[in-house]
């Protein structure tokens, strides 16, 4: 069993930056890969970035890529976001995630998710 919670969410302007964190509970944290998602309103949740248990792989929407680098640190029992560069229609829910196999990019194959934190990026 694993409980995530995110931080780090908020307005700001376009051009600015975010950090977004992911505070899982549960001594099997290392085993999980982990996930960013985003919904925008009247949007199905899309997949933003992911990263292995090791965090050897890392992936990224193309939409992201170059601007967003997430990151884990398993000492802490934490992933990251960060986001850069952010841009309006970066606005959504963004949700952390937890699997240990299946596709990285499809919610489907999530066992455990957050209860999300707003990001709003004005223009």
């Amino acid at each position: 069993q694993v409980q995530l919670v995110e931080s780090g969410g908020g307005l700001v302007q376009a051009g600015g930056s975010l950090r977004l964190s992911c505070a899982a509970s549960g001594r099997t944290f290392n085993s999980y890969s982990m996930g960013w998602f985003r919904q925008a309103p009247g949007k199905e949740r899309e997949f933003v970035s992911h990263i292995t248990w090791s965090g050897g792989r890392l992936y990224y929407a193309d939409s992201v890529k170059g601007r967003f680098t997430i990151s884990r640190d398993n000492a802490k029992n934490t992933v990251y976001l960060q986001m850069n560069s952010l841009k309006p229609e970066d606005t959504a829910v963004y949700y952390c995630a937890a699997r240990m196999g299946g596709s990285y990019f499809s919610t489907y194959d999530y066992s455990y998710w957050g209860q999300g934190t707003q990001v709003t990026v004005s223009s």
